[in-house]
């Protein structure tokens, strides 16, 4: 068994009228993340840590946001050609453990639509992947609401 761990962090400012996309699941909220893809912060933690593990760089090595090809796109795309990625190299994944921080809205209820897009993206069990939730108590930008940040790590296998 050869295993590598990764590990991955996004961050993205939040603007009003903009949608938020978080693992996938459009949450209803009056902010939503600024970025030149959907800005899905918790999709791009996870492509970091993946890409990590298996010494791929990072994401925007691979999806510049200089490219105007990645305008507007949907992280999940970029998710899938993540594990293309991966397997090209021999991986496959043994879990995924994340983090949002977000003061509101709250996350919690949206966690199992989350998990079950992410897995069904990386052809996993719903199981391997776990989400968890958390603010930062009304502090800094992040409590302020300003800002969305997500954290990732992952665990993978070489065949």
């Amino acid at each position: 068994m050869n295993l590598r761990i990764g590990y991955g962090v996004d961050v993205h400012q939040l603007k009003p009228g903009l949608p938020l996309f978080i693992g996938g699941v459009l949450i209803p909220s009056e902010f939503g993340a600024l970025g030149h893809s959907d800005a899905d912060v918790l999709l791009h933690a996870i492509c970091d840590a993946l890409l990590g593990a298996a010494n791929l760089r990072d994401i925007g090595y691979h999806f510049s946001d200089q490219d105007p090809k990645y305008k507007g796109i949907d992280s999940k795309v970029l998710l899938h050609e993540v594990l293309l990625l991966i397997e090209q190299k021999g991986y496959s994944i043994v879990n995924i453990d994340s983090t949002v921080v977000l003061e509101a809205p709250k996350v919690n209820p949206h966690i199992e639509k989350m998990q079950h897009i992410i897995a069904s993206i990386l052809k996993v069990d719903e199981d391997v992947i776990s989400i968890k939730a958390t603010t930062h108590e009304k502090m800094d930008s992040f409590g302020e609401g300003r800002a969305i940040k997500a954290y990732a790590a992952c665990l993978l296998n070489k065949n």
